[in-house]
């Protein structure tokens, strides 16, 4: 009775909250990844692949909007804070619907690019591009505003509503179309927006000062910047493969990627909690590196232990997670983990230098981009031979992005004691 009050007694934090949430809401996505493996199979697995990467890219391009709202957010107040969140949204709905536009105009170029089976596929999933960017700044200022449960239930209805609407389509129709696929993904966007303050909204002409300004366009350039060499190092590898690859083995890469990943999305979640903290503690001219350290220790330890589980039980993951269909991946398991570890490592310290307004970290990871995905185009004699070859361009990166932590701490202990 005891232990049971002195459970109650403690409540969960915000922050707390919200980690639970980001674990629920990989998890649920893991699933409906998972299923659609097993129920579609390799070849038709590689259509959904390519949506699913397309997906993640269009997060990795509005996660700029977000991170931009989240920052100046904790920054900007009162009137302030209005005037520059009404032009987030401007400027994010006019991005949303231009690239949405591409994306539906060369659908058919696109279908053919990436072998794909259809190319209404993509038409579906340009009309929801606008939708998505609009659910990135609502996103944003809740994150900045650290309102984590409004931020917790934003996520769970994108993903629980992809995962019913998607599942049940293919289930009680019987459709195994692509088009389903992203039609589940069109309407998680709708559903996204919930809870969604609607006020944030003008379309009136706002303005802000110079200073103000450069400010925002300094960081907007920098993130932007950042999260083009995130879509490069996180998903050119699966676009590549199913490039130059059979349906087949593109679909087998796919499921390769899927498991090995499972440790960047737990990164994301930090990720998530460190940029607001960074900078609210810059605010207020506060050491940042602790921040920092605690989780580089957190990804590092959860790294550790998905590499040598994969490296241990790499038939059994398989055959569990997507079945015996996709077995002649398990030797490469763990080294895609490898691969996937070292990334989300490095990318606690782009992040946090992010936070900082420092670009040098975030050239580094775009210098690194640009080399796995050379590397990748030079050298794909086999599935293998495209694994080593993030592995190199991710070791490197790592090994770069510590070396200039070490440095920058040095020059900084050396301003201080002049």
């Amino acid at each position: 009775m005891q232990l049971i009050a002195s459970l109650k007694s403690k409540k969960i934090t915000p922050e707390q909250l919200f980690m639970l949430s980001v674990l629920t809401v990989n998890g649920g996505n893991y699933l409906y990844n998972l299923i659609l493996g097993r129920v579609l199979g390799p070849a038709q697995f590689a259509d959904a692949a390519v949506l699913i990467t397309f997906l993640l890219v269009l997060s990795f391009v509005a996660m700029t909007f977000q991170l931009v709202a989240a920052k100046f957010s904790v920054i900007f107040e009162n009137s302030m804070f209005s005037n520059f969140i009404s032009k987030v949204y401007q400027n994010a709905i006019a991005v949303g619907f231009i690239l949405g536009a591409l994306i539906v105009l060369f659908s058919n170029t696109l279908q053919q690019v990436f072998n794909t089976s259809s190319s209404n596929m993509f038409v579906v999933f340009g009309v929801g591009v606008p939708l998505y960017f609009i659910m990135s700044v609502n996103r944003g200022v809740f994150q900045g505003k650290k309102a984590f449960k409004q931020l917790s239930i934003t996520y769970q209805a994108e993903m629980l509503s992809r995962l019913f609407i998607t599942l049940g389509l293919i289930f009680l129709f019987s459709l195994q179309s692509s088009v389903v696929i992203a039609l589940g993904i069109l309407i998680s966007f709708a559903f996204g927006l919930i809870p969604f303050k609607t006020e944030h909204i003008s379309f009136k002409k706002t303005f802000l000062d110079k200073a103000q300004s450069k400010q925002i366009r300094n960081f907007f350039v920098l993130t932007a910047f950042y999260e083009l060499t995130q879509i490069i190092i996180n998903n050119s590898d699966i676009l590549l493969v199913k490039h130059y690859f059979e349906s087949y083995e593109a679909g087998l890469y796919a499921s390769l990627a899927l498991i090995g990943r499972i440790v960047y999305f737990i990164a994301w979640m930090f990720v998530m909690l460190l940029l607001p903290t960074v900078v609210q503690l810059e605010k207020e001219g506060k050491e940042t590196a602790p921040i920092l350290f605690k989780y580089v220790g957190y990804i590092a330890g959860i790294a550790a232990l998905i590499i040598i589980g994969c490296a241990l039980f790499p038939e059994t993951a398989i055959t569990l997670l997507f079945g015996d269909s996709y077995l002649a991946m398990a030797p490469l398991l763990w080294k895609y983990a490898l691969a996937t570890g070292m990334f989300a490592v490095s990318n606690i310290f782009a992040y946090y230098y992010l936070s900082l307004d420092q670009y040098v970290p975030v050239i580094i990871s775009g210098v690194f981009g640009v080399l796995q995905m050379g590397l990748v185009v030079f050298f794909h004699g086999s599935l293998a031979q495209v694994v080593h070859m993030q592995i190199v361009a991710m070791v490197l990166l790592l090994v770069i992005q510590i070396i200039f932590f070490r440095w920058n701490a040095a020059r900084k202990a050396k301003k201080e004691l002049v």
